[in-house]
């Protein structure tokens, strides 16, 4: 176990590069002095030996702070003692030190600032006599008062931006919820609505075959059929919204609205699509679909819902665009819906995008088929299957 804190927020690499370019600085200093001043100007300690040495200390301080962040007191105590004959080892044992300011742990701070000052105190008297060491022990404690206000401002940020990232990942996932919600309250209703159309065709067929005395046999025959067609039609209705209601767990909504005509389905995507080009949307359609008039209508209004929101986000992310339509499948098969459109670069998503995806994606679950959507080779695509039964 290390006495770092267990979730810590990444460090940005532009941030970790300036760090270590402000640790390397003495460094830096003291080269260049070295080869300004060598032969010149006498220097004290100026033997090779003790140049490379003290060249070393601040090379390994800069080395161990890697893992000032995991262990924070450890690495800022080992960075420090050096300063007291190394020069360049100051750089890296004042980042140390203001990264474990940041951890706001005062048992460890307060110690680790005690030996800095110490070792500040002791290197000005090596070098000098006791006022210099007061002296520099003193810059020292100005130094790292100052290396303390920064650590804690840095900390302050870091949780500031971490609220803010938890409190906008929160408002996502509400978001995302209410999304869902509306898709599957949009669906119930959609249900809804052809239960009613269905149902008023029952009552106007049973009702012609109860006070209709003049119909032959054939024609009673082909309304019982018709009863009987749209009496499964409508149980396998009922079943989707009994799906939908036990997936949701809520109401379904708009309960109390009259019956309304049957919602689109894949046979009113030609409209669509001359609706939208009548617009100005450009829209190619490649529609190889078999058998067709087979597929199953609440399979067909899915189908039809998904190119229309597949239409409505190649409209708002890439105006004036032209938009690639493929319909495929045949029974056993299951439907294939392929959307396509450019996608312009640079574009970010705002606090409501993508919720439209995710109403299809409830709805593609809702329906047992998969959806996907990818950016490739410069082209936004959406990718659906629904299944179709043989």
């Amino acid at each position: 176990m290390h006495d770092a804190d267990e979730h810590q927020p990444p460090i940005d690499r532009l941030g970790s590069t300036l760090r270590h370019l402000f640790a390397a600085l003495p460094l830096l200093l003291y080269v260049v002095m070295v080869v300004l001043l060598s032969g010149r100007v006498p220097m004290p300690y100026s033997s090779l030996g003790w140049v490379l040495a003290d060249m070393g200390l601040g090379a390994a301080g800069l080395v161990l702070m890697r893992w000032r962040r995991r262990w924070p007191w450890q690495i800022a105590l080992a960075t420090t003692i050096p300063t007291i004959a190394s020069f360049t080892a100051s750089g890296p044992a004042l980042v140390a030190y203001t990264s474990l300011v940041t951890h706001r742990r005062w048992r460890q701070i307060v110690p680790v600032a005690a030996v800095a000052i110490l070792s500040m105190f002791l290197a000005g008297r090596w070098q000098g006599t006791l006022t210099t060491g007061l002296l520099n022990a003193a810059v020292g404690a100005v130094t790292l008062a100052g290396a303390t206000v920064l650590g804690l401002y840095a900390r302050s940020r870091r949780d500031l931006a971490a609220s803010q990232r938890e409190a906008e990942a929160a408002a996502q996932r509400q978001r995302v919820e209410q999304a869902q919600l509306a898709e599957r309250l949009q669906i119930a209703q959609e249900m809804h609505d052809v239960l009613a159309h269905r149902i008023s065709l029952l009552a106007m067929l049973a009702g012609g075959l109860a006070y209709r005395k003049d119909l032959t046999p054939e024609q009673t025959r082909e309304a019982a059929l018709a009863i009987q067609e749209n009496a499964h039609q409508s149980l396998n209705e009922l079943r989707a919204v009994l799906g939908t209601l036990r997936r949701d767990g809520g109401p379904t909504g708009g309960a109390n609205e009259g019956p309304e005509g049957p919602q689109p389905t894949l046979d009113h995507l030609d409209t669509l699509f001359e609706e939208v080009r009548a617009a100005g949307q450009r829209v190619e359609v490649d529609d190889a679909i078999d058998c067709r008039e087979r597929l199953p209508t609440q399979t067909g209004r899915h189908a039809y819902r998904i190119v229309q929101e597949a239409l409505t986000n190649a409209r708002k992310h890439a105006p004036g665009s032209r938009v690639t339509a493929e319909l495929g499948g045949r029974p056993g098969e299951g439907l294939r819906i392929r959307v396509s459109n450019p996608a312009p670069p640079g574009q970010s998503a705002g606090p409501g995008s993508r919720l439209g995806l995710v109403g299809l994606a409830e709805r593609t679950r809702m329906a047992g088929g998969t959806i996907s959507h990818t950016v490739r080779h410069g082209r936004f695509i959406l990718d659906a299957r629904l299944p179709w039964e043989a």
